[in-house]
């Protein structure tokens, strides 16, 4: 089959698109879907920089953590999916490729509204959003959410569940024009930081009524932990989920404390298989019908044949994107 292959570490010349292995025919509660299209994450990028290893059991060579397809195969305890079933998932690696091969309960089914380039775009970071902001911070009606980088994946997903479950959703990004993008999706208003974090600071107080927010969903790490402290509410929480401009900041303990604060990081790629197929089915019982409605949607930046995919990743890195860069296959 062919598949993106790393064939070295460091910049897109690192990248190719070669023939491998067909993966083994399913077994037991595993299923064999033929990949029609794979989404970009980060983690694609640093992997093909060295930085960042695949799980241990998944190809450290193909890189790939989220997908849509349908099923060709499954293994004889297989009891949810037949031949033909067109399903989206998330993986540990590997999904940029024809075939894949996964956990029955790490599938769900894409819904009939969505084409295989939008459905693609889906698993990563809705089930990323999801999961942060109502299965681990608890956001509930009528809080307020703030979104780092509101035009990325992850975030054009959490500003369009915070709204449709009644929360009130602001956001930054680096420019104005990502965020009146934005703005369609739920957005209910913003701020371009530029370099100074103090401004979304600043902006949070005005926001609330100098309240804070509830809960602060950081994909950006690094030098926006002191004003996200300052911007938390009491009993705040705050999810660290990306560290694009750094993964290192001084932690004043004592802001943490007065305001009660809660921190919690999270990843999905390295989680155990029990914990990736319960994120999936509470994304299966309460978004994939948002989807299916039209309530929430994806959104995708741009798409590449497989055989561009270096130049995939360069639109990727541009950090100019607004939404998922989707590989067809």
């Amino acid at each position: 089959m062919k598949a993106v292959v790393i064939i070295k570490h460091g910049g897109v010349e690192g990248l190719a698109v070669g023939e491998v292995a067909l993966p083994p025919g399913p077994t037991a509660n595993l299923v064999r879907v033929r990949v029609r299209a794979a989404a970009l994450n980060r983690a694609d990028i640093l992997q093909r920089m060295g930085r960042y290893p695949a799980p241990l059991g998944f190809p450290q060579d193909i890189p790939g953590l989220e997908f849509a397809g349908e099923v060709e195969s499954t293994g004889d305890k297989v009891t949810r999916w037949s031949v033909g079933q067109r399903v989206f998932g998330i993986t540990g690696g590997g999904a940029q490729a024809e075939y894949i091969v996964v956990p029955e309960n790490t599938l769900a089914e894409i819904p009939a509204n969505l084409d295989w380039v939008h459905a693609a775009a889906v698993p990563e970071v809705f089930i990323t959003s999801h999961d942060a902001l109502f299965t681990q911070a608890r956001l509930t009606i009528g809080e307020t959410l703030l979104v780092h980088a509101a035009g990325s994946g992850v975030g054009t997903a959490a500003i369009q569940l915070a709204r449709a479950a009644g929360a009130r959703p602001f956001g930054t990004s680096r420019t104005a024009e990502k965020l009146e993008r934005a703005r369609s999706l739920g957005l209910e208003d913003s701020i371009a930081v530029g370099n100074d974090p103090q401004l979304f600071a600043r902006a949070v107080q005005t926001w609330t009524n100098g309240k804070g927010v509830n809960v602060i969903l950081d994909l950006v790490g690094g030098a926006y932990l002191e004003a996200n402290l300052a911007s938390l509410s009491i009993r705040g929480r705050m999810m660290l989920v990306g560290t694009t401009a750094g993964a290192k900041a001084t932690l004043d303990f004592g802001a943490v404390m007065g305001k009660r604060a809660s921190i919690t990081g999270t990843v999905l790629r390295a989680r155990p298989v029990e914990e990736k197929a319960t994120a999936t089915r509470l994304f299966e019982e309460q978004v994939v019908p948002l989807l299916a409605s039209g309530q929430v949607r994806p959104v995708v930046d741009s798409t590449y044949p497989l055989a561009q995919i270096r130049a995939a990743h360069q639109r990727l890195e541009s950090n100019d994107t607004f939404g998922k860069v989707v590989m067809v296959i």
